[in-house]
């Protein structure tokens, strides 16, 4: 072990120590009581039989534990064979995931206060571990939308070179053009995610009738798609009409795309309660409940073979998400009554500050 540790956990035990006084029983160490109680980490003392002799409140809470009962077994106590586990193994570092609890937890062994006794501390790393996987994937995912079309404009150059008849240059002049573009919203999307995210996203609230803006957003969107609109009249929000438009555009972009040729993309707005939601619904194949929960993640893909077929930069949904937070709503879907996948949009229907600086 490090020296400055070493003396660290001999600074604690001296403290506690010297706090204890003459009341400290030598017999029966109880450094919960001054030191590790309201410890922002769980800490549990253990004997040389691996049995738990005290823990602090944080352990107490997070596994049930009664104090009336200590001491006793650790594998009774915390019904974690992982953790008994850890203990044997010995080891000043480890990390394992609960079986029970599906967490991943790090764990630093420690010798206690009297000989043969040690300290066990216990820190949640499971959002640590899901923040890792999310930016492994991402940049996984952004090296894949990036390879399609920076291929796609290297083969046409290529073409290019070859000095192709007029009709193939100009095939392959456009598909320049078209991957270019791809790459341009790629690009501009992950900067409006990287601004979203920074802090640095500026919200203008200002009233409008719900109607006209998913009207103005659907004329404007040019879908080529049948679109069915029910929208309660008279319905206002105080929102971001800009980014709100933003956001339903995303909704219906992604509709049209996953929806066969000729169908209608639906589009409902209604109050409910303290919220005003509006409902996109498509008419795919739908989304499997277990991806529910991560469509709105950057480049999140539910069939990588069937999104290969549509265009896009894959980020419409997660800044759809961040716009929708930024302004205290939520967004969700769910599976259509008689198929298709809707997304929904809910706002608070009650009137926010201005001006917002979503942080």
């Amino acid at each position: 072990m490090a020296p400055g540790r070493s003396y660290t956990r001999a600074m604690i035990w001296r403290r506690w120590r010297e706090r204890a006084g003459s009341a400290l029983d030598p017999g029966r160490p109880e450094p919960f009581r001054d030191l590790l109680e309201e410890a922002p980490m769980m800490a549990l003392l253990l004997d040389r039989e691996n049995r738990i002799i005290a823990a602090n409140q944080a352990a107490r809470d997070f596994f049930a534990i009664d104090p009336r009962r200590l001491p006793a077994s650790a594998l009774e106590v915390t019904r974690e064979g992982r953790l008994f586990e850890a203990l044997r193994a010995g080891g000043h570092d480890q990390e394992v995931r609960l079986a029970h609890r599906r967490l991943a937890m790090r764990i630093r062994l420690a010798p206690g206060p009297r000989a043969g006794d040690s300290l066990m501390f216990l820190t949640d790393v499971t959002a640590l571990r899901r923040l890792e996987l999310v930016r492994q994937e991402f940049v996984a995912n952004l090296s894949h939308e990036l390879k399609t079309p920076v291929t796609s404009l290297r083969l046409a150059a290529e073409s290019l070179l070859g000095d192709p008849p007029q009709d193939a240059r100009r095939r392959f002049a456009t598909r320049t053009v078209k991957e270019a573009d791809h790459l341009a919203a790629i690009i501009d999307n992950l900067r409006q995610l990287a601004e979203i995210e920074g802090g640095g996203l500026v919200l203008r609230p200002s009233r409008f009738t719900l109607a006209d803006l998913v009207t103005e957003t659907a004329e404007r969107m040019q879908l080529e798609r049948p679109l069915t609109l029910s929208l309660a009249a008279g319905v206002t929000v105080v929102a971001d009409r800009s980014k709100l438009a933003q956001a339903l555009g995303n909704l219906m972009d992604n509709a049209a795309k996953f929806s066969p040729p000729g169908s209608s993309v639906d589009i409902s707005s209604e109050p409910a309660g303290a919220e005003v939601l509006i409902r996109v619904r498509d008419r795919g194949l739908g989304i499997s409940p277990e991806h529910w929960d991560r469509v709105f993640e950057r480049f999140y893909k539910v069939d990588p073979a069937r999104t290969r077929e549509t265009p896009g930069s894959g980020l419409g949904l997660a800044i759809t998400k961040h716009l929708v937070l930024a302004q205290g709503g939520r967004v969700w879907t769910e599976a259509a009554g008689d198929g298709g996948q809707v997304f929904g949009i809910a706002l608070p229907a009650g009137p926010i500050s201005e001006p917002i600086t979503c942080a």
